[in-house]
């Protein structure tokens, strides 16, 4: 059986309070509303374009050195990670619960691609995000809203 789809939302929704795209999880408002009248399919599609939209972002500020090496100290120092996704991924997790701290990234088997080697993680885990709602934003401006606003017209 299939693990079931959770809801990515992190806490910080900012849907309810008329964003378009929430700028916490980057679901688009009618995903947030909607999400438990999802089928499990809905929801892995959602699921699936947010972890492409973070791929594509970790990719260009992030290489993996070795692979090996970061699932197994990020099982030694208990970050939640899963094994299953794209790597690119698990150094999200990592710079998400870890971005207030110093991290050498050599030993965490990557290493932070240049122009972006001289930010603190603070930063490099601000420009990720800032870059996953823009893109979450342009994604819905191009896609999503056009569908809305042409259902919305009177006839």
């Amino acid at each position: 059986m299939p693990k079931a789809i959770t809801s990515p939302c992190v806490g910080i929704c900012s849907s309810g309070i008329g964003d378009d795209v929430c700028r916490g999880c980057k679901r688009f408002a009618n995903e947030v509303i909607e999400w438990n009248a999802y089928s499990q399919e809905q929801r892995a599609l959602i699921q699936q374009r947010l972890d492409n939209f973070l791929i594509q972002i970790i990719k260009l500020k992030i290489q993996l050195i070795d692979i090996k090496k970061l699932g197994f100290t990020l099982k030694e120092e208990h970050i939640t990670f899963d094994e299953n996704l794209d790597a690119h991924l698990w150094v999200y997790q990592l710079i998400k619960s870890r971005y207030r701290e110093h991290i050498e990234p050599r030993v965490w088997g990557f290493k932070v691609r240049s122009p972006f080697q001289d930010l603190s993680m603070a930063a490099l885990h601000e420009s990720i995000e800032k870059e996953f709602y823009n893109l979450s934003q342009a994604h819905y401006e191009r896609y999503v809203q056009p569908g809305i606003v042409r259902a919305n017209r009177p006839r």
